[in-house]
């Protein structure tokens, strides 16, 4: 016996309109939809795991922080790691109604850029667990550091911070590899523990 958006079937009954009847489509719907589609909770494992090997790499290769970059403004990867941090960390205090911490807050050491960015990983695994339809949907007004006071949703925010980071680690990691730092990790979504 299987349950089907609420009505239970066996392998042999059809599918007449009086079992349709006891359908729940929009669960069904929602069952399909959550196996056909990547969630935010997927690309944030995806991104811890991210981090993880990041913080690994420049604990072994500290000198990589000081190779030279102009990628978002930044003139070395140290710079450029706090930017990633950063946007996390203050986003992820955006999504919860929180205070939001400013650069020069952030200290820049090796442990000290990792230690931030995990507390911006926990703070959107809060906010993952926490959030309500609702809060999915509210429109936050905020300063940016380049682009004057922007509106969007909170969905819209998580969305910008997970491929914000992406992005930029892409670009570190083609960088560094090109100054001689070649990382012992694959980047790409398939070979993360992230989804199965």
């Amino acid at each position: 016996m299987q349950n089907y958006g609420g009505a239970q079937l066996s392998g042999k009954q059809d599918l007449s309109s009086a079992h349709l009847a006891h359908f729940d489509s929009d669960k069904i719907m929602s069952e399909v939809t959550m196996l056909s589609a990547l969630n935010f909770s997927e690309l944030l494992q995806y991104t811890e795991s991210e981090y993880r090997h990041w913080r690994d790499f420049f604990r072994k290769n500290p000198a990589a922080l000081e190779v030279n970059t102009d990628i978002a403004e930044t003139a070395n990867v140290r710079q450029l790691l706090l930017h990633i941090v950063a946007v996390d960390l203050r986003y992820a205090q955006r999504l919860l109604g929180e205070e939001v911490t400013s650069y020069e807050k952030i200290q820049t050491s090796t442990d000290g850029l990792f230690e931030a960015a995990e507390l911006a990983l926990q703070k959107m695994r809060n906010f993952l667990d926490t959030a309500k339809d609702e809060d999915w949907k509210q429109v936050i007004t905020f300063p940016t550091m380049t682009a004057g006071t922007l509106s969007a949703s909170k969905r819209k925010c998580l969305v910008h911070t997970l491929f914000h980071g992406a992005r930029h680690w892409a670009q570190l990691s083609t960088l560094l590899r090109g100054a001689g730092y070649k990382q012992d990790w694959r980047h790409d979504f398939l070979f993360t523990d992230a989804m199965v």
